[in-house]
Formats: structure tokens, sequence, C-alpha cells
């Protein structure tokens, strides 16, 4: 690498100090022979020469001051086959200052990872421009390409203008094989001659017209020694076309015998490859619904209340903190909390959860959810990009333009392999020229021609992006959505799932289970007491305790002197009464007798209910279990997994005992209890170490440490952002069941790539040598050019065909269990 600046932007420096630190760490860096740090501009400017963007980004992590990325989405037009698409990512991945680059040939997109400030979207559509396939940046990454449509009708009319041409030159050619007495009557009207022009005149019609682009595309990319598919059909037919031209006008130049021609060849390739790829144009754009099912959701207006004045506006002018009226049956526009109203709200086009959902003041409502027969009016609290439809759209995006490791192999391939045919349909002309039988050029011609046009490695492109793009957008109709396109390989290596149990497996709100009283104070005393003293606490548990009150209508009472005792319980005076609320060791250790109520706490304590004990005036009055109930399916999330052949694990900071009664309500197989916060990503590596590969189910803050270092991190979309984002996967809604639909679309999907590479290396290998005529001394085998054509086309359909097949993964819901 020549001596090259490199100018990128970066994140977290508020002093002088920490711009320093950035800059020496960069000086140290090897491959660079300069580098500078500016605060003000918070940017850095580094002289490479063996160094590239991915060296910057991990020595400034490690510092502790990360470069900033950004993402650049591009559409990319005219790429036809893997080839294309491997020759523009090398382009880009070439550009200094790229991370990360992943052409797709499906959707016809490029997704460039770039540090902030060291190229443009404009630069980067240039250099994609420059490979011979017009780039232009993406505007709006959350719609589809709008010219999906236009594609199609263009490919179709193409087909139709071709098929138009061409059939006269098949039936005139053709029609004497297949029926001899038209071959006599066409020689005794028109004669061979003007039949073999007229045929000259229709062809040369194709080539020029609906071929076009074969010739466009093909013959600069051929003469920069950088071939395509296009250059592939355009030596083909071009070959058919030339030959038999010659053999029409100038027959001295060829030997004798060797006149004929195969204008019917060269225009039956063009038409039975646009015909190819206009089929393959409808597959893609079914392959891609999902994303364009999920931006239809999308309301294009709201209304909203400005000024004491409620307005139609499109939802490009909704602010946050606005209010919006809806009524029944509509849409919500944007994320937002209810203010007045209640009605249920079909959430299942999101989570993919069927049941409609309660909604009343305070509740939370997601823009593209469908409102019931109430009406209703809710503040906006995120909008445009910030919704969770829109950052929905993003992730599915993402995840369907990535490229998974399964698809390194066929990369590596097609990078040679449209020379490599070239060098094959070359060696087999000779051949047939040095050894074939007569007419030997003829023979020749087929054998060349049969290669350049069977070999196109189109199938090869398409076998895996679009199985990514169908079953990431199934699963996103299962409410599973595939942040990171990769993760589907990942999830499908797992051996273990590990759960995090509060929020996960349980409904993270703790419940008042039990109460019983004793020592001559009735239940609703103890309760009330307990609550009056609770209120005073922060504790998830002291909420259960005083929610249990409220909903009994128990008035609370005044309170004084609360105190925490770490590790015990709580002390209060209510009501000129001393009360103690804790577990038996504070009871113990204040001379209190228990005795009466351990009892009844022991079994209690045995099915996972934590204990508490109420004594007022140093008296046992009451015991108060609380229990965090387990989520409805969870049971039979963990029959399936183990009916799939994996191992459950559950990774909790509870106690021991607690823990395990759970885990063996549950059939979990291997219980991580006591763990604190910081511990959990070493519980996923001792699981790793145990067990294997390890896909992590979590949904609070401490779990995103876990959900990065798990080889497949699973995410629980009702729970926090920070786990969100360091999730490879999102379960949309809470229902564990999620993990079984992530895990059945990750195994289908995998297994349908898998199908799609064989097919489309084993057509190749299987096919190439019957086209060069290997077969032909042994079989009498040649392959016709013609069924070579048709045979390339069919190959890529039937790989698209095969990836349409996940549309239909059935979702695996589960009952939910009494819990």
């Amino acid at each position: 690498m020549s001596d090259m600046s490199l100018r990128f932007e970066i994140d977290g420096m508020s002093c002088a100090g920490c711009a320093g630190r950035a800059e020496r760490a960069l000086q140290a860096m090897p491959g660079q022979t300069a580098a500078s740090v500016n605060l003000a501009s918070e940017t850095g400017l580094v002289m490479l020469t063996d160094a590239d963007a991915a060296d910057i980004r991990e020595t400034l992590r490690g510092a502790g001051y990360p470069a900033r990325e950004d993402m650049i989405v591009l559409d990319i037009a005219d790429m036809s086959c893997a080839s294309c698409s491997a020759r523009v990512e090398k382009a880009l991945r070439a550009v200094p200052g790229v991370l990360e680059a992943s052409v797709n040939l499906a959707t016809e997109t490029a997704q460039i990872t770039v540090l902030r400030g060291s190229a443009t979207a404009a630069d980067l559509a240039h250099v994609a421009t420059n490979t011979g396939y017009a780039a232009t940046p993406r505007r709006n990454e959350a719609s589809a390409p709008a010219s999906e449509q236009a594609k199609q009708t263009d490919a179709l009319r193409n087909v139709q203008i071709a098929a138009v041409l061409t059939l006269p030159v098949f039936i005139l050619e053709m029609g004497g094989h297949l029926y001899p007495p038209f071959h006599h009557w066409v020689m005794a009207t028109i004669g061979m001659q003007t039949s073999w022009t007229l045929q000259f005149f229709l062809t040369t019609l194709v080539l020029l017209w609906p071929g076009r682009v074969f010739f466009a595309k093909g013959l600069p990319l051929l003469a920069k020694r950088t071939p395509d598919m296009n250059s592939l059909v355009a030596l083909g037919s071009l070959s058919a076309w030339g030959y038999s031209t010659v053999s029409l006008f100038f027959p001295d130049l060829l030997p004798a015998g060797a006149q004929n021609v195969y204008f019917e060849a060269a225009a039956v390739i063009v038409t039975l490859i646009l015909l190819g790829r206009w089929m393959e144009a409808r597959a893609k754009g079914r392959t891609g619904a999902a994303v364009r099912k999920l931006v239809g959701l999308q309301a294009k207006t709201a209304r909203v209340d400005r000024d004491g004045q409620v307005l139609e506006l499109p939802i490009e002018q909704v602010r946050v903190g606005d209010v919006l009226h809806l009524r029944p049956g509509e849409k919500f526009a944007v994320d937002g909390l209810v203010e007045s109203g209640r009605s249920y709200v079909d959430e299942s086009m999101i989570t993919g959860e069927p049941l409609p959902v309660e909604k009343n003041p305070g509740a939370t409502v997601v823009a593209g959810t469908l409102n019931g027969q109430g009406t209703m009016t809710y503040r906006a609290t995120s909008v445009g990009r910030d919704t969770m439809l829109a950052r929905i759209i993003a992730m599915v995006e993402q995840a369907q333009g990535a490229k998974l490791p399964v698809q390194a192999l066929a990369d590596r391939v097609v990078l040679i392999f449209v020379p490599a045919v070239i060098l094959i349909a070359l060696l087999a002309i000779l051949g047939w020229l040095t050894f074939g039988p007569d007419p030997r050029l003829a023979h020749a011609l087929v054998a060349g021609v049969s290669v350049l046009i069977i070999a196109c490695p189109c199938a090869m492109g398409l076998a895996t992006p679009t199985s990514i793009m169908v079953g990431t957008g199934r699963a996103a109709g299962m409410g599973v959505l595939f942040r990171k396109g990769d993760a589907l390989q990942r999830l499908e290596d797992t051996q273990i799932v590990a759960f995090d149990k509060t929020g996960t497996l349980t409904m993270g709100k703790p419940q008042l289970t039990a109460l019983e009283a004793t020592g001559g104070f009735d239940s609703d005393t103890v309760l009330r007491v307990a609550a009056s003293v609770e209120s005073q606490s922060e504790h998830p548990i002291a909420r259960a305790i005083e929610q249990a009150a409220v909903d009994k209508g128990l008035s609370l009472d005044t309170v004084r002197d609360f105190s925490a005792i770490s590790g015990f319980g709580v002390r209060a005076i209510v009501d000129g009464k001393a009360v103690l609320i804790g577990a038996d060791r504070l009871m113990q250790r204040e001379g209190i007798d228990i005795t009466t109520l351990q009892a009844s706490a022991t079994p209690l304590a045995a099915k996972g209910q934590t204990p508490f004990y109420v004594a007022i005036n140093g008296t046992a009055a009451g015991l108060l279990t609380v229990a965090d109930p387990i989520k409805p399916g969870a049971r039979e999330t963990v029959i399936r997994l183990h009916a799939a052949g994996l191992k459950v694990a559950m990774i909790t900071g509870d106690n021991a005992a607690t823990a395990q009664a759970i885990a063996a309500d549950l059939g979990i197989d291997h219980v991580e209890a006591e763990v604190l916060p910081e511990g959990k990503s070493e519980a996923v590596v001792r699981l790793q170490d145990t067990f294997g590969p390890v896909a992590f189910v979590g949904d609070g803050i401490n779990d995103a440490p876990a959900l990065a270092i798990a080889d497949a991190g699973i995410a629980i979309g009702t729970g926090t952002d920070i786990a969100i984002e360091s999730g490879d996967v999102v379960l949309a809604s809470g229902n564990p069941a999620g993990v079984l639909n992530a895990l059945d679309v990750s195994r289908r999907t995998m297994r349908n790539i898998r199908q799609n590479l064989f097919w489309a290396f084993a057509y190749n290998v299987a096919l190439i040598p019957v086209a060069a005529g290997l077969f032909y001394p042994l079989l009498g085998w040649q392959l016709s050019p013609m069924l070579g054509a048709g045979a390339m086309a069919l190959s890529s359909v039937f790989v698209l065909t095969n990836a349409l097949r996940l549309r239909r993964i059935p979702a695996l819901s589960t009952p939910g269990d009494a819990s």
C-alpha cells in the first residue's frame, strides 16, 4: 500500500487528555508514519503505509475512544450474476476508510460500513459505477427500491419483443427438423438463401433491440478483462451470429461442408435468458415482500392536536410531544403513550402475537399497529426513524444484506469463475478443431457457445442472499427480528439455550402469592400494615405487597421512622406500633418466634416463592410470600427445545433454592444461580466451555454483556434498549416461544442455502463437461446452445423458487401454560 492519509471522526473524547491518549495509541499503531488527533473537531488524521481502516478501528477501541462509523447503502443497477456483485464488492472494499462492504445480488444493494468522515456515499457510488454498474446512494433506508415493478415491466417487454422476433427464426430453421415436409415446402417456396436472409435480419434485431443489454454491459467489461455473465452471453450469441453471417454472405471463407447457420441458436439463447431474467425479477420481487409489507404498515397521515385544533397532517410533520387522536380501526402513526380512552389493539404485525392487547391510559402504543373499536388520544414519544416500526424495517434490511460464512466459498469461486469458463470454452473449441469429426468448425462453435451459455454463475450469486431475504422476512412476520444476518448460521450451531430468569422466563413483576395471619391478627390488618411500611421502600417486592393492598381496597396508614436493615428487611412505626418485615434471619435476630409460620413457609419456598415475615410489637403477626410468575409458554418452550435436541440453562441472581425450584418446575437442565450482574457473561463462557455454542436470551441492562459474548444473543424486545442493541436477534414480543421460531427459521434457512449452493455448483460441474463435448466420443452427447440457455435460466429460477418456499415456514406458537 502506498502512503495515504485518512481522516475520520472519533467518539468519547472530552478533554485534551483524551485526545492525547487517542493520538498516542494511533502513533503506536504499526503501519503508519504520522498520526494526529484534533479535540475541537473530534477527528483523527493518520498517514498510512501498511495499516488500514480496520486497524484504526481496533486501535481506537482498545484505547477507549472508538472511531465513529456510518452505514451507507447504495442501490446498484444491472448486476446479473455473482461475478458482478463480487467485482463491485472488491472495488468498494479497496476504498480507504471502508471497514466492511457487502453487495447483495438479490436486493441489488451494497451495505458499506465506513469510518465516519473518511468516505461519502457519493464517493462510494462513484467507485461502484466505475466498475460498470450504475450506483446511487439510498436516500431513504427504510423503504424498498421503488423501481422493482418497473424492472419487471421492462423485463417482460424485452421477453415479448424477443419472442415475437425469434419465433419465425425458430420455425424456419427447426420446423424442418421436426416436420420434414415443412422443410421441403420452405425450399420450394422462398428457398434456403431467402430463409437464411430472413433469419439474419430477425436475429440481428433480437440482438440489437431486446438483447442489446448483453453487449452494452458485457463487451466493455470484456475489454477491461473483467468479464461477467453479460460477457458470456454476448460472446456466445455473437459467435453464433457471426459464424452464421459468414456462412450466409461469405461462404467461400469457410471449409467445404462447414457452411451452416445458427441464427436460431443466437436468437433463442437471448430470448431464453431474457425469459429467465424476467422470471428472476418476479421471484426477486416476492423475496422482498416482507420489507414492503412492513413499509406498508406505516400510516401516511395523523390527526394531530395543534393549538386546540385537530389537523390531519403527514406523519413527517408529527413531533415528539404532539397529542394525536385516533378513531376505531385506524393505525397508530407513531410510537406513544395513551392519554385517554380504552381499546384493544392488534399488535400482531409487530410482535407476531395474534390476540389483541388492551390499552388504557399510560400504556405504550407502537406505530403501525391497528386500533380496535375504541377512540383514543395518545402522546407521541418517538417519530420518524426512531419508531419501533422504522427500527424493525432497518433491522430486517440490514440482516437481508448480510453475508454468511457459508457464502465465503461461493464468493471465492465466482471471482475466477467467468475467466475460467472463457478459458474452458477456448479449450473446447481448440479440442474440436484438432480432434473433432467433420464439420470440425461447426462442432467447435456449438461446443464453445454451449460452454459460454450454460456456465453463467447466476444461481451461485442468488443461492445465499435470496434464502436470507426470504428467511429473515418470514421471521419478521413472526415477530423474530434478525439484527445481524450471520446470526442465522450461528444460531443453527447452538447446543444449549441459556435464559435469564427475571423478565425472560418470568413476568419480571413480583406478585403476592400467599398471606397467612397469626397471633390474633387478621389477614387484612397484616397486609395493610405491611403495605404501609413497604410503600416507603424502592424494592420491586415492596411494590408487589403495596399493589396487593391496593387491589383489595385497603387504605394505607401513616408511617414514621422507616429504616432498611441491609440484608435482613425493614422496620418502621405504623400507628404507634413497631413493625418488622423481613426474612427468617431477621426474626431470629430479634428473638421473635415464627415456628408456627415456618411450617407453612417451607413448602411454599420449595415452589420458588420467597417468604417474608411480619412482626408487630415483637409478636409474629403473619407470613407473606412473593413470587415472580412464570410466563405463559415458558414450560412448553423448554419442552420443545429438548425435543429439538438442545440443552436448556437458566442464569439468575436469585438464591439457589428459588432458582432450583423454578428450574425443576420448568424442566431446565442446568442452573447458574446467585450470579452477580457482572458475572452473567462469565456464566455464558462456562456454558460454552462445557456444552459448546450458546444462545443466550435476556432482556435487562445487566444482560447486555452476556448477549454480546454469546454465540447468538437473543434479546427480548419488551426489554431495555441496550439489551436490544446488544442482541443478534430480537423477539418483538416478550413470549419466550419466540426462541423456537428463531431456531426453526435458522435451521430451515441454512438447509435451504445449502440446497441452493449444492444445486448451483453441481449444475455447473455436471453440465460444463457435457457442453464442452467430453462425452461425445463415448455417448454421442453434444449439448445444443439453445438447451444450454434454457438450462441456465432454469437453474436460477430453481434457486429462487426453492428460497421462496421459506415463506411458508409455520410459526411455532406455544399454548399458555398455567403459571
